[in-house]
């Protein structure tokens, strides 16, 4: 199975097509301070220009009692809004309802990125105060193309996917491997042009924003209050560029680099693997040294060389676990990639490295080896990532979705010939050892995609478009798949946008520092933005000391 995205989470289920009235609320202005003056807000309404919707009550998840706070709905949108009034599409929503409807101030819409990934079941999600639910209607809702929004899918059966898939190797070293990969991907593509449909063509971010605006009006809510995490921060600043008097709150979290991302697709690619992923490499292997043993199981002697070493051994040779398993350098990547995601995987990544490391050791005879339970530590690097999490019903013959690809080779522009990943690959390992040419055959998808950035619509800026209300960026200082830098320029790029840093090694950070999200808070309730030049810690150590 290819790599589509560690990030892009799939669900599954279609929904029936609901309707009728939701319920409507002016939208509070976020500001600089509580008390200084906000900036302009849009002007009101005098109601949706859109079809408004009916909510219909459900429980998010049918095996425990029905908490009776949650509806849902599938909105219908224009499949091309150069035709609005042709084929229509559905987006599944869910609502979560204020807590305290006298206090009701609008609607919270959250994205959780990918892109792929599936937001519907956000609605239910824990990151935020409860103050936050308190005073917003929270909508999760699956972008088109996702999960249950009309998946894109390039395959009629799992079958036929996996012997595709089945074909490609995540980091493909070998010149079979390559060929094969690259033969496999064009067989890829060629299922997505014979079986995606038209909703292919319509893929880009500018078609999701669109869509987010539609759903905004259809709530009744003047402006737009949004969190959009990792590629949701994409979805936030083309919403602020597009439509920047509809701004209430947007809270953007683990940025992209939007200029960058839609005008040199490889180039924002080499950045992620050089800025992000080997700069979190390098820092988890840091401190890990510097927490020392036992709290960090890899902290022994030079912790850079001893991955290093095994890196370079898995170039060439796979490695047999005891367990039988076996961990090769695609499933070694995928993994060590994973884990720098959460800071709270980042001990046990630790401990698979060290098991990892002692196996080959006793393999050389340099070393005697793991045994037992620090063995198993190591199993776990012996599987590939999956690409999502699937849960589509169980007589679905083809249990997948696309988007991943749908999106991301209509908004970012790529070389038409695969070959060229193949070459910078081997450029990018320079610079990037582990992940340069992992990060290189992620996109070789979009040089044969159906409909490639170069014939999409999309939206490539400005951005520098001043918003009603400020915009939040929030950056990790070792974010891996999208380095701090990104958010710094998210920040400078943005015509109205104030920074927030978490000094952490984690992609995305609300919900993991209860000093930001105080600050995420009183923005989205109170209308106060953060005050620049800030730098927040987490509340957990990722080598915490041993219990006692």
């Amino acid at each position: 199975m290819s790599r589509i995205s560690t990030l892009a989470v799939a669900f599954s289920s279609a929904l029936a097509l609901l309707s009728g009235v939701a319920t409507t609320a002016s939208a509070a202005p976020v500001g600089a301070t509580a008390t200084a003056p906000t900036a302009p807000t849009a002007p009101a309404t005098a109601g949706p220009r859109v079809a408004p919707v009916e909510w219909t009550p459900c429980n998010p998840d049918p095996s425990k009692p029905d908490p009776k706070i949650y509806d849902c709905a599938v909105y219908p949108v224009p499949l091309d809004y150069a035709n609005p009034s042709g084929e229509q599409i559905g987006i599944a929503m869910m609502r979560r309802r204020a807590g305290d409807p006298a206090k009701r101030i609008g609607s919270l819409f959250l994205n959780p990125g990918g892109p792929g990934g599936s937001g519907y079941l956000w609605a239910t999600t824990a990151r935020f105060e409860p103050r936050v639910q308190e005073h917003f209607d929270v909508i999760g809702f699956d972008p088109r193309g996702v999960a249950r929004s009309n998946p894109l899918r390039c395959f009629t059966t799992n079958e036929e996917a996996d012997g595709v898939f089945g074909r490609m190797t995540g980091v493909p070293v070998t010149r079979a491997e390559v060929d094969g990969t690259l033969a496999a991907t064009r067989d890829y593509t060629d299922a997505c042009g014979r079986n995606a449909g038209p909703l292919i063509r319509h893929m880009s971010t500018i078609n999701v924003v669109r869509d987010l605006d539609r759903m905004r009006q259809a709530v009744g809510d003047d402006q737009l209050t949004f969190a959009g995490f990792s590629y949701g921060t994409l979805i936030g600043s083309t919403y602020a560029s597009m439509y920047p008097d509809k701004v209430r709150a947007i809270i953007i979290d683990g940025n992209v680099d939007p200029n960058l991302r839609l005008h040199n697709g490889l180039e924002y690619d080499r950045q992620r693997a050089t800025g992000g992923f080997e700069l979190a490499l390098a820092e988890f292997l840091k401190r890990c040294a510097a927490a020392g043993t036992p709290r960090c199981a890899f902290a022994e002697g030079d912790t850079r060389a001893k991955f290093d070493a095994i890196r370079d051994h898995l170039r060439t040779s796979p490695v047999t676990l005891p367990s039988g398993a076996e961990v090769t350098l695609s499933s070694f990547t995928s993994q060590v990639a994973n884990a720098l995601y959460a800071q709270s995987r980042l001990a046990p990544l630790a401990a698979a490295l060290e098991a990892l490391h002692q196996v080959i050791g006793q393999q050389q005879g340099l070393a005697p080896g793991a045994r037992g339970t620090a063995a198993g530590a190591a199993d776990r690097l012996a599987t590939v990532v999956p690409a999502a999490l699937r849960e589509a019903p169980a007589d679905s013959p083809y249990t997948s979705d696309d988007s991943y690809y749908g999106v991301n080779c209509q908004d970012k522009p790529y070389p038409s010939n695969p070959r060229a990943f193949a070459l910078v690959a081997r450029a990018w390992e320079h610079g990037a050892p582990t992940f340069g040419r992992y990060q290189a055959f992620d996109a070789p998808a979009c040089a044969t995609w159906p409909s490639p950035a170069r014939s999409a619509e999309r939206y490539a800026g400005p951005w520098n478009r001043r918003t009603a209300n400020k915009v939040m960026v929030i950056g990790n200082t070792f974010d891996p798949a999208t380095q701090y830098r990104f958010s710094q320029r998210m920040q400078r790029q943005l015509g109205n946008a104030v920074l927030v840093t978490v000094d952490v090694i984690e992609h995305c950070a609300v919900g993991r520092s209860k000093a930001l999200n105080a600050l995420v808070t009183a923005y989205l309730v109170d209308g106060t933005a953060p005050k620049p030049g800030q730098v927040l810690k987490p509340d957990l150590d990722p080598f915490p000391a041993p219990t006692p």
